[in-house]
């Protein structure tokens, strides 16, 4: 089956249209920033915005929390199996 949505212009507002593993890392932003995160099991991440804020956040297995992040924090990640959205 073919891309239905080839020919739109995809927004932030727009389904993700990829998904990166994220190992989280004390000294490295990410290669690709997100559109919003999800993580296989829960508990805390410390992320640097896009904007430079950094923040420590709850993250509920299964739930997506549409923040686009440049990184993400070994130190202070509890949760694990966490994918960015594209």
């Amino acid at each position: 089956m073919s891309d239905q949505f080839a020919n739109r212009q995809s927004g932030l507002d727009s389904p993700a249209s990829d998904l990166h593993p994220i190992t989280p890392d004390d000294g490295a932003d990410l290669a690709v920033w997100t559109r919003a995160i999800t993580a296989t099991n829960p508990g805390t991440i410390r992320v640097t915005a896009i904007g430079g804020t950094v923040a420590t956040l709850y993250l509920a297995a299964g739930a997506v929390l549409p923040v686009r992040v440049r990184r993400v924090w070994a130190t202070g990640t509890t949760a694990t199996g966490i994918v960015g959205l594209t």
